[in-house]
């Protein structure tokens, strides 16, 4: 798949996730980016964010097919103005790490991504530990779009272990 300056966010993500997959690395799109693909037309993102879990040689090389080059620490596309960012593993959630994540498939296209409940909490991180709402939003977001999807026992005894049960009401409350 060619990325072009019309290609949304998800078409980048699935691009860039199956050529870095058939080059053997496994990246999975986690932060706001995620939020995006859960939460499609709530909340855009203008970077994708990947963590790599399995790190396979010639990954700039892959990069650099699909149109990308890295200026400091970002990768920018000649004609898409999505630029995509590949923060240090390993991958967490909070301060915890997570070793599973969903796998979303559309043709022979793949996208490793958090999973519904963990891209929630990564969300909400921000508005736990620096009050930011925009944060509290894209959580709310996600929530939304994968009610059927989200695992309040798990994002509730996070937030208790984090100390942060009234944020978490507040959460729920916001979220019905």
């Amino acid at each position: 798949m060619s990325i072009t300056a019309e290609s949304s966010l998800r078409e980048v993500a699935f691009a860039v996730c199956t050529a870095l997959h058939q080059a053997g690395s496994t990246a999975v799109l986690t932060g706001g980016s995620a939020a995006t693909v859960y939460a499609e037309g709530a909340y855009q993102s203008r970077d994708l964010d990947f963590v790599l879990t399995v790190a396979a040689p010639g990954g700039a090389e892959v990069l650099a097919a699909l149109g990308y080059r890295l200026v400091g620490n970002v990768y920018h596309h000649a004609a898409n103005p999505l630029t995509l960012d590949f923060p240090p593993g390993p991958l967490m959630v909070g301060g915890e790490i997570t070793r599973a994540w969903d796998t979303l498939h559309e043709g022979a296209a793949l996208l490793h991504i958090l999973k519904p409940t963990d891209c929630c909490r990564d969300r909400l991180a921000g508005f736990l530990f620096w009050n930011d709402r925009g944060s509290l939003a894209q959580a709310l977001a996600v929530a939304r779009a994968q009610r059927e999807r989200i695992e309040l026992p798990v994002i509730r005894a996070w937030c208790e272990r984090e100390g942060q049960l009234e944020k978490f009401a507040e959460f729920v409350a916001a979220a019905e």
